[in-house]
């Protein structure tokens, strides 16, 4: 998804509402029962010399925006963010023009719904935690704004979580309303797989596999949760050259100093 071809997302709807729910999985229940270790795809960005693919974060927001945005929030994304992943300043514009968000006061003191403009951060899909629960079946949907940085296994976790819905083993019994996940606390999770083969018709055209879905949101979570991840490699890297440099340098002065001492 490059240069400036437009771009149209589809709103969410309440068709989705399973669609993300699988990352409920909080924290304490990594520890409860057998958890399978998450598995690794290999992302672009990990490893000393990563970068995120601005084709996945744009792909990745654009899974986020038709699936996952039907329960959870984001809260922290602004729409002036979306420049960051790679969209030209129109693309952004248009994009936020498709949410309504609440302005006023008005002259007359009234608050009133506008279009969203860049400087607007993404709305919540409910009005409040209650809202939230109510559609969820008691559940609230986390927030996924560091919901990469929030579970043990990070981005791994995350991706394992999304591709790893199965068929139970023999000697597991699902409770009522129950999937079987391998990657979740006690292997059983009570919200249905979020993704499905071409759950989105991608922008750019690349096939919508469950794996390139998973893949993509996750490297868009990922960099939700660290967008300056680039920049700190990069600022690393060169940490690292100037230590080089100045213990050669440093060994060089020393071996001048002492060359007469016997």
């Amino acid at each position: 998804m490059t240069g400036r071809r437009p771009v149209t997302f589809v709103r969410p709807t309440l068709a989705v509402v399973a669609a993300c729910v699988a990352l409920l999985a909080a924290g304490p229940s990594m520890a409860a029962g057998d958890v399978e270790a998450p598995k690794s795809p290999g992302f672009s960005f990990q490893g000393p010399f990563g970068t995120y693919d601005r084709g996945e974060l744009q792909r990745g927001f654009q899974v986020y925006q038709e699936v996952c945005s039907a329960c959870h929030s984001l809260k922290y994304f602004a729409f002036r963010n979306l420049r960051s992943i790679g969209f030209d300043e129109v693309q952004a514009k248009a994009i936020a023009a498709q949410y309504e968000v609440m302005g006023g006061p008005d002259e007359e003191g009234e608050m009133f719904e506008r279009p969203a403009v860049l400087a607007d951060f993404i709305p919540a899909p409910f009005a409040n935690d209650n809202a939230a629960r109510a559609a969820n079946n008691g559940a609230l949907p986390p927030d996924l704004s560091l919901i990469v940085k929030a579970r043990a296994g990070g981005e791994d976790y995350v991706y394992s979580l999304l591709t790893g819905y199965a068929d139970p083993p023999a000697d597991v019994e699902l409770g009522e309303g129950m999937d079987y996940n391998p990657y979740f606390g006690g292997g059983q999770i009570a919200m249905p797989p979020p993704l499905f083969e071409d759950g989105v018709e991608y922008a750019d055209g690349t096939k919508a596999s469950v794996d390139q879905m998973a893949r993509d949101v996750t490297t868009f979570l990922t960099w939700a949760a660290e967008p300056d991840m680039e920049a700190r490699k990069r600022m690393g890297i060169k940490v690292m050259v100037f230590l080089v440099l100045m213990t050669v340098l440093l060994y060089m002065v020393k071996r001048k100093v002492w060359s007469d001492v016997h």
